[in-house]
């Protein structure tokens, strides 16, 4: 049942998500596309989590926030495409209304958020290495380390919770039909049949304190890094420098990017296959590049890979 009927009013019980399209022979090749995304998504930042914890050279601040976004990544992925993979198997689009709130829309906001104050982080640790070298040690120390990324997993619970509550104590009252491929918050706003004035209010204060303050606060300890680095008189020593933030810049503009592309351009340019294209790019294909980039681009990362390689050819011989 789709729906049930209390008095004159039907209330929804289910949605169906459209995705994107109903050609069989299209619905093969995006199951195949979206199967080998997320097992190579889920396989790179598995072995990049698990380098981190068996490489002694990589328990360092700046690692440990990689293996904590790697984990991340891998949690935030989950919340879209094993769904979207089903329905593309089955051809089942519906998803219950609880399902749809707690499976997706929840945990999509909160993984989000942590995700947004775990770059600023990210970023914070690179400004204190190059800036303040000598006090690396002292302020980047364990327990800061751990605070800074509980902080931000933490962070998204209360704005999930919020906004998650104000979209589904709504009345839905049809169509059910949501033009997306899983549970944001703007396309299952477009069935609610009330005032949605409180949930666009609450979407613009959650678009500033998740993307706009973390990313002014990266914008600050890259404008510190430059400028420490521009005074450094070797170029070997700037060199460095910029190496050890390029992995995580690429990383930030990807993000950010079509982040404040999809939810800081005025509403009169949206359009629906832009938005679900641009939500595609952050929800499943940045989670898949992040390890490659942070593999490709750092030295470490890739002698640690090595040194793993190495170790186990060399174990049956010992």
């Amino acid at each position: 049942m789709a729906d049930k009927e209390l008095g004159n009013q039907t209330f929804l019980t289910e949605f169906i998500l459209l995705g994107f399209g109903a050609s069989p022979k299209l619905q093969i090749l995006l199951l195949l596309l979206f199967l080998v995304i997320y097992i190579v998504t889920m396989a790179g930042n598995i072995l990049i989590m698990a380098v981190v914890v068996a490489d002694q050279h990589l328990h360092t601040p700046m690692y440990f926030f990689l293996g904590n976004l790697s984990c991340l990544e891998t949690c935030y992925t989950s919340t879209v495409l094993p769904s979207m993979l089903a329905s593309l198997l089955t051809g089942d689009r519906t998803i219950s209304v609880g399902g749809c709130c707690a499976a997706q829309m929840y945990f999509f906001l909160l993984l989000g958020s942590a995700e947004c104050y775990l770059l600023a982080a990210m970023a914070y640790d690179r400004y204190v290495a190059i800036c303040h070298p000598l006090r690396y040690v002292a302020i980047m120390e364990r327990r800061s380390c751990v605070w800074l990324v509980a902080g931000s997993w933490l962070s998204g619970i209360p704005v999930s919770f919020i906004q998650t509550t104000l979209v589904f104590t709504s009345p839905f009252c049809g169509p059910n039909k949501i033009n997306h491929f899983f549970c944001d918050v703007a396309p299952v706003l477009q069935l609610v049949c009330a005032d949605t004035s409180r949930n666009e209010m609450s979407n613009i204060t959650v678009t500033v304190v998740f993307l706009a303050i973390p990313f002014t606060l990266i914008l600050i300890s890259y404008t510190c890094i430059i400028a420490t680095v521009l005074k450094m008189s070797s170029p070997g020593s700037r060199h460095r420098a910029f190496s050890t933030c390029s992995s995580h810049l690429v990383v930030v503009t990807l993000f950010y990017g079509s982040g404040m592309v999809m939810y800081l351009r005025p509403r009169s340019s949206h359009t629906t296959e832009n938005d679900k294209l641009l939500s595609l790019f952050y929800t499943v294909v940045t989670p898949m590049l992040n390890p490659v980039i942070y593999s490709l681009r750092n030295e470490e990362v890739k002698g640690a890979l090595r040194r793993r390689v190495a170790g186990k050819r060399l174990s049956p011989l010992q």
